[in-house]
């Protein structure tokens, strides 16, 4: 039996896409993981996870003091083996101080000088399938998994009251250039069609109200869900639409149709989809596209026809042809 410490402290869709390497490794003893606290909410009753250390690395965790306090409770786990699938320096450094002996992460990571074990990043490749290859080459299971408890049930259902059909909509993103501008006219034209649900932080909270103008009778559900029950709501729902963002991987976690639309990004990229029926709008006729690995903040051309050119009757003919939960 071997004693393993996965080490994923990057944005949370990567935490979603490392719960495959995670199962992996569970099946030949038990699994730490270190992971923000954010990252922690969202691995919460995973079975396959014996303890989630947090790292507050931006608080309580910053500078030489918290990195030794942090590598000194590494270090008494007594790991066999460190799997990096956060790859920066820092990163590296924590699991060379804490002596775990077998250190592995990816040939092409800032914190490779602190492995000794070095897995080739392969590019075109899913992200989740790159994670997994720190561990198995040949294992095929690479669709991620979450595990929302009663409190998220609970949650959706108050959220929910009688709504059945329902499509989820998930306009926003971290970065500006990744928000599809179509959501209002798309709820629009799904409204006759199922109920609309808005999810999203309470950052969102201005692009979700704009769809609750467009559809009054809509439910808003930005920044009032914990990322769990977020994923609790999108596994009901028939169908969700959302940027090449976070509620996309919580959709392939949760197995739930789902059409992307991608702007300045591209699924080869390794961000795409997992869900067993899903889609993706995209233009594929921009020679500027891709621009950016995750979305710069404006578009360098200024004319953003990645996103403005996808029209909310392209989206809505991809939801019909992913879904079959819909009522008519």
């Amino acid at each position: 039996m071997t004693t393993a410490l996965v080490v994923q402290t990057s944005f949370l869709g990567d935490v979603v896409l490392t719960t495959p390497l995670i199962a992996h490794l569970a099946a030949a003893g038990p699994v730490d993981v270190v992971a923000t606290a954010q990252g922690a909410a969202l691995l919460e009753n995973n079975p396959a996870i014996r303890e989630v250390v947090v790292y507050d690395k931006r608080h309580r965790d910053r500078g030489l003091r918290g990195f030794r306090r942090l590598s000194g409770k590494l270090r008494a786990g007594r790991y066999d083996a460190a799997y990096m699938a956060q790859g920066s320096v820092r990163s590296g450094a924590l699991a060379f101080a804490a002596r775990i002996p077998r250190r592995v992460g990816f040939t092409t990571s800032a914190g490779r000088p602190f492995y000794n074990v070095r897995v080739l990043n392969v590019e075109g490749t899913h992200h989740a399938r790159r994670l997994l290859a720190l561990a198995s080459e040949s294992s095929t299971e690479t669709r991620p998994r979450l595990y929302p408890g009663d409190r998220e049930r609970q949650a959706v259902d108050a959220l929910l009251g009688n709504a059945t059909a329902f499509v989820v909509l998930a306009p926003g993103s971290v970065w500006a250039t990744k928000r599809w501008p179509g959501y209002p006219e798309l709820a629009r034209l799904l409204a006759s069609r199922a109920r609309i649900v808005v999810i999203g932080s309470a950052d969102d909270r201005d692009l979700a109200a704009e769809i609750q103008n467009a559809v009054p009778e809509s439910i808003n559900a930005a920044g009032t869900l914990s990322l769990l029950a977020s994923a609790e709501l999108v596994r009901r729902a028939a169908v969700l639409v959302t940027n090449d963002s976070l509620p996309q991987h919580l959709a392939s976690a949760m197995n739930t149709p789902t059409v992307t639309v991608f702007g300045p990004t591209v699924p080869e990229f390794g961000f795409g989809p997992l869900a067993d029926r899903s889609a993706v709008a995209g233009r594929t006729d921009l020679a500027c596209r891709p621009c950016h690995p995750h979305g710069p903040e404006r578009c360098p051309l200024r004319h953003w026809r990645c996103m403005r050119e996808i029209t909310a009757h392209d989206v809505a003919t991809l939801v019909g042809e992913v879904t079959s939960r819909l009522e008519s």
